[in-house]
């Protein structure tokens, strides 16, 4: 035990204290925070007023076409045709052509402009046309707008989960979110420090290290050691990169809180165009009292059992899957080699993210049981269902049985990492490493 302990620590010590982890660890929040900065940015800043011309062969949508902060409109008094020739020169964005029988025929409307209308401006005329026809035709029948208006109601509905400490409020996106992140980054912890561990087993492999080191220690306990040392190297990163982007998201929505908000208000006035200025407080109303919801459901998980279940499936996910990436590495020479091996591998998991947007519509269907019970996909399923709630029983029998699969691919990986890191200049097969297994020590 005292081997493997100095094996974990020389493997722990020698990569955090590459300037390689360094510079990674703190400028992963950061790369982290500017991408979402400069999304935010370029998002509040490109909203562009969009101006367009409309010609009305109608005569019914004369100023009904509401001017909001994306796109104003303006009416021309000339044939199409005319219109056409002088659009280059006009500084309009689009030509919005609406014929006499635009009633009986609404397809009929036609849309130029230079080079290709964007979608949303397309959607925001057609948008604002079908609205107008609907107006018409319901005036006809003697049915007013107002009346219409005044019979949608908006339904709202509170969440609420029953347990036995009481009602609390549930939130199905809080939750949703939060599961599917702490799954994302299981799988991906699994691809990067797995990755490690069997990049450190090719490079002793094959700078003929490991002949010098395995005549101190056994292989196993070299394995063990490597796999530990690299899980704790893993944790330590996942630690401060969730510290240090916390931080940097704090300071950045107080330094960028004013700029988010005019850019929000704007959004706002523009989802309330054309149902008069009264709406827009109603918006912004609505959409304030969604967040402080979200935050309501959020503070009402128990986070306490979402951080640990998260400590325990990172952990069993990444030593039960770097098993076999180490056994990966000392089956092979070379990283051209480990494609035929790593597929069939790291399929589980992959299929796991892919089964993961399932599990979130269902979270307590036979789906979602069965896959967080199978300990190749249960570190990313069993995250999903957590801040859901699941079942004591169900989750002790998944960590049992993860427990029981990281012991047996151990088993496996070490049966096939003795005989294999010495192992050279030989193409592996499957047939090969089947026979590694039954080796006699």
């Amino acid at each position: 035990m005292n081997t493997i302990f100095l094996i974990i620590k020389r493997e722990y010590l020698v990569r955090v204290r590459k300037r390689s982890f360094v510079i990674m660890t703190i400028l992963g929040p950061l790369l982290i925070f500017a991408f979402y900065a400069v999304i935010g940015w370029a998002a509040i800043s490109s909203i562009n007023q969009k101006k367009v011309a409309v010609i009305d062969e109608s005569g019914r949508f004369a100023n009904q076409f509401k001017d909001t902060k994306e796109t104003t409109y303006s009416y021309l008094k000339q044939p199409l045709a005319q219109a056409k020739k002088q659009f280059a020169k006009s500084g309009y964005d689009a030509l919005v052509f609406i014929p006499t029988n635009v009633i009986e025929q609404p397809k009929t409307v036609q849309i130029f402009a230079e080079k290709s209308v964007s979608l949303d401006l397309q959607n925001n005329i057609e948008r604002a046309i079908s609205k107008e026809i609907e107006t018409i035709k319901l005036n006809q029948a003697g049915i007013t707008r107002k009346i219409i208006e005044d019979a949608k109601v908006n339904v709202d509905a509170q969440t609420f989960s029953l347990r036995d400490s009481g009602e609390q409020n549930s939130s199905a996106i809080a939750t949703s979110i939060i599961g599917y992140v702490c799954a994302f980054l299981i799988y991906i912890s699994v691809f990067i420090y797995g990755t490690q561990v069997m990049r450190g087993v090719m490079e002793e492999k094959t700078n003929r290290i490991v002949e010098v080191i395995i005549s101190s220690v056994k292989p196993f306990q070299l394995m063990m050691g490597k796999i530990i040392g690299v899980a704790l190297v893993g944790l330590t990163q996942f630690m401060l990169w969730i510290l240090l982007t916390v931080g940097l998201f704090t300071v950045g929505g107080q330094v960028f809180g004013d700029k988010v908000d005019r850019g929000r208000a704007a959004m706002q006035t523009s989802a309330a165009a054309g149902q008069g200025a009264a709406a827009a407080p109603e918006v912004r109303q609505a959409q304030q009292g969604v967040m402080n919801n979200v935050l309501r459901a959020i503070e009402t998980l128990n986070i306490p059992l979402i951080v640990a279940c998260f400590l325990f499936y990172f952990l069993g996910g990444y030593l039960l899957y770097s098993a076999l990436f180490g056994a990966i590495g000392a089956a092979v020479d070379n990283e051209t080699e480990t494609q035929q091996f790593m597929f069939p591998i790291t399929l589980p998991i992959i299929g796991a993210i892919a089964v993961a947007q399932f599990v979130i519509r269902e979270p307590d269907g036979a789906l979602a049981f069965w896959t967080s019970m199978i300990p190749f996909t249960s570190p990313v399923i069993m995250m999903v269902r957590v801040p859901f709630g699941v079942p004591g029983w169900e989750l002790a029998l998944s960590m049992f049985l993860l427990a029981i699969g990281f012991a047996g691919t151990t088993w496996l990986a070490a049966r096939i990492y003795r005989v294999g890191i010495l192992m050279y200049g030989k193409k592996v097969t499957y047939k090969e490493l089947s026979k590694w297994v039954f080796y006699k020590a």
